[in-house]
């Protein structure tokens, strides 16, 4: 049974991530739900489902797009969306009948250093000669500013030329391919799961996610990347996509503090409605904001002393 789901699981990953190709709205958010049949397979039939997934995934693209699509697939999709399903099936007992699951603050830091692993990957499979790489960024960041002024979309002052502009924001891509890496995982990750709860094949009980945090060391991990960025080449990619994933990683950690402080006060509903509407139409606001907010309550754990116990996962 384990091989059957998880080569089922695989060949529709596969397709989710090759229609991507097509290059349409709909494609682009087909290709974000890829590593869900994958989570789905490892979370209700354990990570072994997810590696057979992994492998018939990957033998599909090759063999019906490209070699390097296939590997690609692999480090960007499968591989990640295994990983994490396997951590977060981890546990250890105590001695006592009791059961310690894998904190979910340090599967949010593994899912922050698998976008980095993933980031580099990516770039590497595209081309191993770094100046190629920032390059063919540079020209893509081109093509999407040259796109936006002749539709109007943004104005450039006159002594802007959109080749320096693409060139200067060329490295910080990294920073926001790491981010997004991290939203889309584990925006899988809390479907899959509640869809294998749903059928009653999670093993793991539902845990009490307004409770997340990340480790301090984190905090030290963000630091020692944001100066590892500076120094270029593939290294300073995986850097910098690192830096944007703690900061999204740290965000998410934010925003379960907002959910764990406010429960039980009268301005809990009013409040998230703002926040989630708020995070749609002024996310470059907001975001930085939620993740300075994870950062303080990783550092002085402001939750613990502002939130009640909670009465139920």
């Amino acid at each position: 049974m384990i091989p059957i789901v998880g080569i089922g699981a695989g060949l529709v990953s596969a397709l989710l991530f090759a229609v991507v190709i097509s290059g349409s709205p709909l494609a682009a958010l087909l290709y974000s739900a890829a590593p869900l049949p994958i989570f789905i397979a490892s979370l209700g039939w354990n990570h072994r489902s997810g590696l057979y997934a992994t492998a018939a995934g990957a033998l599909a693209v090759a063999v019906s797009l490209a070699p390097t699509g296939g590997i690609a697939f692999a480090l960007i999709i499968a591989l990640p969306a295994w990983w994490i399903a396997y951590l977060a099936l981890l546990a250890r007992g105590d001695g006592q009948g009791r059961v310690e699951w894998y904190p979910l603050g340090h599967i949010l830091l593994w899912i922050a250093a698998t976008a980095a692993l993933a980031t580099v990957g990516s770039a590497l499979v595209m081309t191993t000669d770094y100046e190629a790489y920032r390059t063919a960024i540079a020209q893509m960041i081109e093509n999407l500013l040259n796109e936006m002024v002749r539709g109007k979309l943004i104005v450039l002052p006159g002594d802007i030329q959109v080749k320096e502009l693409a060139e200067s924001l060329a490295p910080a891509v990294p920073l926001g391919i790491g981010a997004s890496f991290v939203t889309t995982i584990t925006a899988n990750l809390w479907i899959a799961a509640r869809v294998v709860k749903t059928s009653g094949r999670l093993p793991r009980p539902w845990p009490f996610i307004p409770s997340t945090t990340l480790p301090r060391q984190a905090l030290l991990l963000l630091i020692a990347s944001a100066f590892v960025a500076a120094t270029g080449g593939f290294i300073g990619v995986a850097a910098m996509a690192l830096v944007g994933a703690l900061l999204a990683g740290f965000m998410f950690s934010g925003l379960a503090t907002l959910h764990d402080i406010s429960r039980g006060r009268p301005w809990r509903l009013p409040m998230l409605i703002s926040v989630y509407v708020a995070l749609v139409v002024m996310q470059a606001v907001l975001t930085p904001l939620l993740a300075i907010a994870g950062m303080i309550d990783t550092l002085l754990g402001l939750r613990k002393r502002a939130a009640p116990p909670p009465a139920h996962s």
